[in-house]
């Protein structure tokens, strides 16, 4: 079992299949299952895209410059910073949100030291803001957070059950990984995670665990360090 975890959110998770925005009960559902994995035991923090709102790839021929997307994209995963933390408070759960964008009237601005406390007094963490710059996604902010917050592992929650060779949607031959090594997902180009993630992750020593987030129950076995999913590491 892990001690700390950093748990890697989709935007897209936040509303139902085909939807945009924030969708309270299902953002409920969701801190319902990262509940369990606190009441286990398991301090969680958590970074979540924006892609249910903006997000640059999605929105490359809106006429707006990449830099001002981008900034579009860090606001988007502020609002769904503040929709999950309603969601735990929903449950009673307590919960802080830390921002490298300032909005000091909404959310905390990140601090590690700070956020490090919160999680010892049993917080969830929702890390929004992604790092603060441009050209940087989601996935390079929770590789980022995890190695700022000694997590023990990143969990990266997917739609699929794990990491393949190619697309599963497309390719029914595509070949699951159990087990992979950094320098084997960067020398493939693997799409799971981005290049720069998966380097920050092999610098600080933080395995990666794919998973289908979409399965009941797999949150607190990935959190258990159970075998479930891809192991990316050393």
């Amino acid at each position: 079992m892990y001690s700390r975890i950093m748990l890697k959110l989709s935007g897209e998770s936040l509303c139902p299949s085909g939807q945009s925005g924030i969708d309270h009960e299902t953002t409920v559902s969701i801190a319902a299952q990262i509940k369990d994995v606190v009441d286990a035991g398991i301090q969680v923090s958590i970074v979540c895209g924006g892609g249910n709102i903006w997000r640059y790839r999605d929105n490359t021929g809106s006429g707006i410059e990449r830099t001002e997307s981008d900034s579009l994209g860090m606001l988007a995963t502020v609002m769904n910073g503040v929709g999950l933390r309603s969601a735990f408070d929903t449950l009673d759960t307590k919960c802080k949100v830390y921002s490298a964008v300032d909005l000091p009237h909404l959310v905390e601005p990140f601090n590690a030291r700070k956020a490090r406390s919160s999680l010892e007094e049993g917080s969830v963490i929702v890390c929004v803001g992604g790092t603060g710059n441009p050209y940087f996604t989601t996935d390079s902010a929770a590789a980022l957070r995890a190695a700022q917050l000694h997590c023990d592992a990143l969990l990266k929650a997917t739609t699929v059950d794990g990491v393949y060779d190619s697309d599963p949607d497309t390719n029914p031959d595509a070949v699951k990984y159990d087990d992979i090594s950094y320098d084997e997902a960067i020398a493939k180009n693997l799409k799971v995670m981005d290049q720069t993630a998966f380097s920050l992750c092999q610098e600080a020593g933080i395995p990666i665990q794919v998973f289908d987030f979409g399965v009941g129950g797999n949150l607190l076995k990935a959190a258990k360090g159970d075998s479930i999913g891809t192991r990316v590491h050393s």
